[in-house]
Parts: structure tokens; C-alpha cells; sequence
């Protein structure tokens, strides 16, 4: 009786076994070899940025879809761009290269504390108690949401404010998915000109909460001789792309024209100076910590 068990087993193991072997070499898809380049090309960080899943998603895309750019991997730079672009025969496009802008100042802006936040240290948690514990319910909220996010770690808390490292961020996208103030934004590289305030009030409403919040007043918009500010969804919005177009020869009147200071000339990588020296300073501490480090311990 136990030999017949295990004989009918086995008998039944080697008819699968030819059953699926069969099916095997009748469904075989051939994969086609460039797919397997380009993931070897690809920087292997699976951030999003190109709009897929990883980058092997983006890889079978960039061969199978006519349509898809080989120039959407942000993360691994133009090398990257341009070995995409030759392994998939497409261009690898002329994009704009973009970086990652928080559109708040609420350090200047003296936002106080509307109750001290003792929950899970996050934006989206916070968020969802009375609109956030800053006064100000569209402000960078601090929890670090966005620093989480980040695959590059491109960005850090400093004085409950999100500052973004310009060398280390490759415009995935990550960090504006998950703030839930939708305070950070992608911009080119090269605008002159940005918002520093996400508010969506208005006068009085944000004079009572902050000292350098934009008040909506629409000074900006009558100004603009290339008519590309304009108020959307409560918010000024500037569209980057026809600014840059349009060229300097507008003299950046919007940003002399604004009474509250939030219009400002840009530096040449998308953030403030001072975040810039933030970033520099934080380089600086790095080094001397690890130079610490690395110091022979002298025993007593």
C-alpha cells in the first residue's frame, strides 16, 4: 500500500514535471536584451521619478512604448540619460533640469505655535489635528515627511523647516508626494523668479499669522509684462517655463512690485541663499565630526 502511494506520487510529480515544462516552452516570451542593458545603465535607486514602479519598470517602457523618453531618469544624471538614449535608439529630450523648492518662510515670518504637537513626528499625523500646530495651516510643518521620502537624502530638518541639499537632489519627486501641505514643488534649476509662500488666504488672514506671508493682494499678476504669474486655487503660481522664455528684459518687476518681499530673484541652483549656506554649513560640521572620528583615542 506504501509502495503504491509513493509510486502514484512520483508518477503524478513527473506529469506535472512534463506538463509545465511543456507550458513553459509554449508561453516562452523572449525578453528582449535591452531591457536587461538598460537596468544595468539605470542607477538601481527605484525612486519613482520617472513615473514607474522601479527602474525596470522603466526599462520595459523605454523599449516597448514608442512613447516614453529615454531622458526620464532624473536620478542618475545626463551619463545616464545619454546611455538610455543609446541603448533604446530614442532621444533622451532637452528637458529642463528641476530641483526640489519648499515655498515657505515662516522662520521670517514669526509663524507661532498654535499648541505643542506631542504626536507621532509626522506632517501627515499633525496635519490631521486642527490643521497642523503651526498658526499658519499651509506652512512646512517640520516633521520631515519629505526627509523620509527622499532616496537621496537630499533634504534635512533645521528650525522645524525642510532645507533641500541642491547638490544631492535629482528632482525625483518623492518628497512633494508626501507633504501633505503641498508646500515643496518642482522647479527648473534655472528660475529666476519664485513664490516664497504656499498660503491660500488672503489680507488680514495672513498678517494675523505671519510677518512675510503672501497676502494675495495681485500686484504681481498686474505687473508682469509676460502675463505668466497668475492666481490659481487661492495661490500665486508662476509658470516657470514662459518665464524662462520670456527672458530678463521683463527686469523682474513682479518681485519690486510685491509689498510683503515674497517674490524673489532666484540663485542659479532654484533655492535661497541661505539655504545654500545652511546646506554649506551642515558640509562643514560633517567633516569636522568625522575628522573627530578619526582621531586615535589616547588611553589614560
Amino acid at each position: 500500500m506504501v509502495l503504491t502511494s509513493v509510486l502514484s506520487l512520483l508518477a503524478l510529480g513527473f506529469f506535472c514535471a512534463v506538463v509545465l515544462s511543456a507550458a513553459s516552452r509554449v508561453f516562452y516570451v523572449e525578453e528582449d536584451p535591452r531591457v536587461e542593458a538598460i537596468c544595468e545603465a539605470l542607477p538601481g535607486a527605484n525612486c519613482g521619478g520617472c513615473g514607474y514602479a522601479g527602474c525596470e519598470a522603466y526599462a520595459i517602457a523605454v523599449i516597448t512604448d514608442p512613447d516614453v523618453s529615454a531622458g526620464l531618469c532624473c536620478a542618475g544624471g545626463a551619463d545616464v540619460c545619454i546611455a538610455v538614449s543609446e541603448l533604446s535608439g530614442k532621444s533622451a529630450g532637452s528637458d529642463d533640469p528641476e530641483i526640489s523648492f519648499r515655498r515657505c518662510v515662516k522662520d521670517e515670518g514669526k509663524v507661532q505655535k498654535k499648541f505643542g504637537y506631542q504626536g507621532v513626528l509626522s506632517c501627515t499625523a499633525a496635519n490631521l489635528l486642527q490643521d497642523g500646530s503651526d498658526a499658519c495651516k499651509y506652512s512646512c510643518l517640520g516633521y520631515g515627511d519629505c526627509v523620509k521620502a527622499c532616496p537621496f537624502d537630499a533634504m534635512y530638518i533645521e528650525n522645524d523647516l525642510v532645507v533641500i541639499d541642491p547638490d544631492k537632489c535629482v528632482a525625483c519627486g518623492a518628497c512633494i508626494n508626501v507633504c501633505p501641505n503641498q508646500v515643496l514643488e518642482m522647479i527648473p534649476r534655472r528660475a529666476r523668479v519664485q513664490v516664497f509662500c504656499s498660503t491660500q488666504d488672503k489680507m488680514k488672514a495672513v498678517m494675523d499669522v505671519c510677518e512675510a506671508g503672501c497676502i494675495n493682494c495681485m500686484k504681481c499678476v498686474k505687473k508682469c509684462p509676460a502675463k505668466v504669474i497668475s492666481h490659481v486655487n487661492g495661490q500665486i503660481r508662476i509658470d516657470q517655463a514662459a518665464c524662462l522664455a520670456y527672458g530678463p528684459d521683463c527686469e523682474e518687476v513682479c518681485v519690486d512690485a510685491c509689498p510683503r518681499d515674497i517674490l524673489r530673484l532666484m540663485c542659479p541652483v532654484g533655492i535661497t541663499a541661505k539655504a545654500q549656506e545652511a546646506a554649506a554649513a551642515k558640509k562643514v560640521a560633517e567633516a569636522a565630526k568625522a575628522a573627530e572620528a578619526e582621531k586615535p583615542q589616547v588611553n589614560a
